[in-house]
């Protein structure tokens, strides 16, 4: 969420355009939940007026099978059904399982399958940084 909110700081002080913010748990979305450790639903909110008929800019920090992005797509539909939506990403770093491309990308990062990237914030690490862990 702190990578949409800067994006949205940076339009409006360059465009004067504001842009409305919302959010998505795709916990219950996802195609690997056996997978993973349970855990609590989080927060949803959709910007006021809805979805429908809008332009929507899915953010988020790190493409890489494409999955998260598919949860992120139903999870929106069930919300109204968007003029069109497009994907902003920090890092792309390949590897895709599904066919999904960004928008709009900050790095290009080729990886290997077995390294992992972390990407801190200021506003929830005290650092802004991209780490490639293998």
């Amino acid at each position: 969420m702190f990578i949409a909110k800067r994006l949205v700081e940076v339009i409006k002080k360059h465009s004067g355009v504001e842009i409305e913010l919302g959010s998505l748990d795709i916990t219950l979305y996802r195609d690997d939940l056996a997978k993973q450790p349970t855990r609590g639903p989080g927060i949803t909110s959709v910007p006021t007026g809805g979805v429908s008929g809008k332009t929507i800019v899915l953010v988020d920090d790190v493409l890489f099978s494409g999955r998260t992005v598919r949860a992120a797509l139903d999870a929106l539909n069930d919300h109204g059904r968007p003029k069109a939506v497009m994907l902003a990403v920090l890092v792309d770093r390949g590897h895709r399982q599904l066919p999904i491309r960004a928008d709009f990308v900050g790095k290009n990062l080729p990886t290997s399958s077995k390294e992992h990237i972390s990407v801190k914030l200021s506003e929830s690490d005290g650092v802004d940084e991209v780490v490639v862990e293998s």
